[in-house]
């Protein structure tokens, strides 16, 4: 009911100064006898997915919540589950700001934020202190200034400190705002890295004596070949899961807007089509034999249930949720 007025307040602020704004006082109110001023009621709909019980099918994409600093409160917002991160092992400041810009005619979000955060073992002390009661999935990536080539024990180093507290984990290798990542999608590169991180996930259940599953994310700007390269790899490896997609470097549905040259993964409504496109190819090569969750330019009921009728299992949202607010998770419960 508030929320456009909070948003004209908040879309008046340069969008990094209005992310913090809104997230310290989420951290306030996260986990606090205040935290009913923001929960919301929506309907139980349980989905089974890699092994995992979502209360309902509607997550929390990853990058809003970089260093899990109000887990709780987003879940009090109706999302069956939040993904935090990405995360990497050394705290990094990310790149020079300014670097998220709203393209606002298109309700788009470019951003080159190069996975800024504070490092994996804060996030894992804010996670021991969160009372979510959804599943979490922690994402995690590389910093900066591990080479490429060495990239997988950065994954690895992440993956052993937030296993025991993860309910799944996702690879990040699709940013494009951290040079070199992307390359670890194809070839020797992306077969190196899925049989260490599988060795690692299954040395991790021995240890902890439960399993914990793992999905790749993966980017919108793939070919056909390479999309059917990266299904095989994944299904070669046992991977649980893909989440598809992130962001895009495409600038052909934003052009002659505003910000539209900057650099950086554009996000919202122009990714809609593309990332609905790359989840129905990936499900028909997939044929079933892990699941996807989707992620995109998710607005609107319509568009989550193109996401699912494409092939996804579960749902994220992140730019639509900025520009529609919560209410958006509320719409779409109801009728998904």
């Amino acid at each position: 009911m508030y929320y456009p007025f909070v948003k004209k307040a908040l879309f008046q602020l340069d969008p990094e100064r209005a992310h913090e704004l809104t997230f310290r006082q989420l951290s306030l109110i996260s986990g606090s006898p205040f935290e009913f001023l923001i929960r919301q009621s929506v309907p139980s709909k349980p989905v089974t997915c890699m092994g995992l019980t979502f209360k309902n099918p509607l997550g929390l994409a990853a990058g809003l919540d970089k260093n899990g600093d109000c887990i709780a409160a987003l879940g009090a917002l109706g999302f069956g589950f939040v993904e935090v991160g990405t995360v990497t092992p050394r705290a990094q400041d990310g790149n020079p700001k300014p670097r998220i810009f709203r393209v606002v005619d298109a309700e788009g979000i470019i951003n080159r934020m190069g996975f800024n955060n504070l490092g994996v073992d804060n996030l894992v002390n804010n996670v021991k202190k969160s009372h979510f009661d959804g599943v979490l999935g922690i994402n995690i990536g590389k910093n900066k200034d591990t080479p490429v080539e060495n990239g997988k024990d950065d994954y690895l180093i992440c993956m052993e400190k937030v296993y025991p507290y993860a309910g799944y984990i996702a690879i990040n290798i699709s940013s494009p705002n951290t040079p070199g990542l992307r390359t670890l999608q194809y070839g020797e590169a992306l077969d190196d890295l899925l049989a260490a991180i599988k060795n690692k996930q299954l040395e991790l259940q021995q240890r902890h004596q439960k399993y914990v599953p793992v999905a790749v994310k993966i980017a919108p700007d793939l070919s056909v070949e390479e999309l059917i390269q990266i299904a095989d790899s994944l299904v070669r490896h046992n991977m649980d899961g893909v989440i598809a997609t992130n962001t895009t470097l495409d600038r052909k549905l934003v052009a002659g807007l505003n910000h539209c040259d900057e650099a950086g993964g554009l996000s919202g409504r122009p990714l809609q089509m593309q990332s609905t496109l790359i989840i129905q190819m990936l499900s028909q090569e997939l044929k079933g034999r892990l699941p996807i969750i989707g992620v995109g330019g998710i607005d609107s009921l319509t568009a989550a249930r193109e996401k699912m009728a494409a092939g996804a299992s579960l749902i994220q949202l992140y730019s639509g949720f900025i520009y529609h607010g919560p209410r958006l998770i509320k719409d779409i419960l109801k009728h998904i």
